[in-house]
């Protein structure tokens, strides 16, 4: 079963066995639970008539509406309960838990009841964010600390393991399995999250674990996200990725208020490949693809308004006003995608990516250290070319060429230092942290006799897109995973257990955070192998904007503690 339709089904769940007007009370992070797979209608046709934040309650009794929570166990939430509880605002109070409640907990709910309000307590384990079948996320707000040595800030890196713990605890009680758990090697953060989610699965709650065993137990395995610093640094030329690295996603909603003359219901819109069927079948696409596929969506519509103009019985018109719902929606569908495109447009051509991203995809993909030297110093000496394309480009360049030509790393990073927004050492600040001696996977093929076999093939086929050439490090994971032949030694079992034959469900959980290009990547295997189900979840979803800015904090915190 995908990750949406478990997190719906636990929603479902929630509101369709409490009768009658319902107010859904949530907080920060089961907001984004609950909005990325269930719509305003969807809570209306359950009748949820108003939602409210836990820590932004209004005072006014409303006994006539019955209280349905769906909260974090954290102990900051159970105390903001227990207050409301001394005092109830609602005839009825229905709590349900993202995730496992401590006895203690449930303790202080039974002890604050003195009303007896309380209906029902549950655990619903979708303590995740489900963006797409596939993919979750964890939304970590703090994601920099994965980067920092847990002597730097103990308390902030304890804080990020057990939420991750907790996330991906809940996505395997969710699917009703207990992994086999395997981490990459060279990450003290990954081992850390693999020992303490082992712990919990098989020591803590193990009877809550204690599933039907299956013939091939299901994997779970944590990687660290500098093991690929390069997909993140990359532009992105397939929608959904595209979307998000110039323009910015969040939980599936995309802010359009500081692009030109938007219409007010098109300020912010949604990007769901459950709620809408276009994205569903073009969020993959390329972008000259996409162009394609909007021009015929739009032509369509047109012919439909085209018909809808001419009315003249009373019949037309009764058929207008059946349909005119669905054309309201359908306006709105394409004007959205329209908006979107047209946007992404005016930017590649502002920021001339074309050029930038035909020089990135090369530093990705192909050798040639002199041609690349050449293409990046033209590209930085371009005035067009924005601050933060000319950082990419070098630190896309360090990363490839660290060990060949320091000297000319060096010139490079003297150019780009007198750009405004470069923060000094940052280049050099990456490679300490995802330089070639710091990472397990072969990130350019070098070594890979199937990976040159593969750029053989690709070329007798042909030229792919330049501007796509990029395939993900997970990609070879997933298919060393397949063929049984990731290395024990690079990605070691947390305790005595071991994994035997092809596993049919694979959970891989980047610790820094994944990308929609990985996030794709996932989804079409799937499609194409459906004997193994691989899900891929992280602490949030990158682009390179994140991933800098992530890199800069942990850069800031660096110096200031000198660690």
């Amino acid at each position: 079963m995908a990750l949406v339709s478990v997190v719906r089904d636990y929603i479902d769940r929630m509101l369709q066995d409490i009768s009658g007007m319902k107010v859904l009370i949530l907080d920060p992070l089961t907001v984004s639970i609950v909005s990325v797979v269930y719509s305003q209608s969807d809570l209306l046709k359950k009748e949820v008539f108003l939602v409210e934040k836990v820590d932004n309650m209004s005072k006014e009794s409303m006994s006539h509406l019955k209280a349905v929570y769906f909260l974090r166990p954290s102990s900051d939430n159970i105390q903001k309960l227990r207050r409301q509880l001394a005092a109830p605002r609602f005839a009825e109070y229905h709590l349900f838990f993202s995730n496992i409640l401590k006895i203690p907990q449930i303790q202080v709910l039974a002890d604050s009841d003195e009303q007896e309000v309380v209906k029902q307590v549950q655990e619903f384990y979708a303590d995740f964010c489900a963006i797409d079948p596939y993919h979750f996320t964890l939304n970590i707000n703090a994601n920099h600390v994965y980067m920092l040595p847990t002597v730097a800030d103990p308390h902030s890196s304890q804080i990020f393991c057990d939420r991750t713990v907790d996330g991906i605890a809940a996505v395997f009680l969710a699917l009703k399995k207990r992994p086999v758990i395997r981490y990459q090697r060279t990450s003290d953060i990954a081992k850390r999250i693999a020992q303490e989610a082992a712990k919990l699965m098989y020591e803590q709650e193990s009877g809550l674990f204690d599933f039907r065993r299956t013939e091939n137990s299901p994997l779970l395995l944590v990687i660290d996200r500098r093991d690929d610093p390069v997909t993140p640094l990359l532009n992105q030329w397939t929608y959904q990725a595209m979307v998000h690295e110039l323009i910015g996603i969040e939980d599936n909603k995309v802010d359009l208020r500081n692009i030109g003359t938007v219409p007010k219901d098109q300020q912010e819109v949604v990007l769901s490949s459950v709620q809408d069927d276009f994205f569903k079948a073009n969020m993959y696409e390329n972008f000259g693809d996409l162009g394609m596929n909007i021009k015929r969506m739009v032509d369509d519509f047109q012919q439909i308004a085209k018909s809808n103009q001419n009315i003249q019985t009373i019949e037309d018109m009764a058929k207008f006003v059946n349909n005119y719902p669905e054309y309201r929606r359908m306006h709105g569908n394409v004007s959205k995608h329209v908006t979107l495109v047209t946007e992404m447009s005016r930017i590649v051509d502002e920021r001339k990516l074309m050029l930038v991203s035909q020089t990135e995809q090369d530093l990705a993909c192909n050798s040639g250290q002199a041609a690349a030297l050449e293409a990046v110093a033209n590209l930085l000496n371009n005035e067009s070319v924005s601050d933060v394309d000319r950082l990419r480009l070098v630190l896309l360049y360090a990363l490839r060429y660290e060990k060949d030509s320091p000297v000319h790393l060096m010139q490079l990073c003297n150019k780009l230092s007198r750009t405004a927004k470069y923060k000094p050492g940052l280049v050099q600040f990456l490679l300490k942290q995802a330089g070639v001696d710091k990472r397990t996977g072969d990130l350019y093929g070098n070594r890979d006799l199937l990976n040159i076999a593969r750029n053989m093939a690709r070329g007798l086929k042909g030229a792919e897109n330049v501007y796509t050439q990029h395939q993900p490090l997970l990609l070879q994971t997933m298919e060393s995973l397949m063929k049984g032949r990731l290395r024990d030694v690079d990605y070691p079992l947390v305790g005595n257990h071991f994994q035997q034959g092809r596993p049919q469900d694979v959970v891989i959980f980047i610790v820094g955070g994944t990308t929609y290009e990985e996030a794709r990547t996932v989804a079409l295997h799937n499609a194409a192998n459906p004997g193994t189900r691989f899900f891929l979840g992280g602490s949030v979803v990158l682009n390179s904007k994140r991933f800098l800015k992530d890199l800069e904090e942990v850069q800031r915190i660096s110096k200031s503690t000198s660690v």
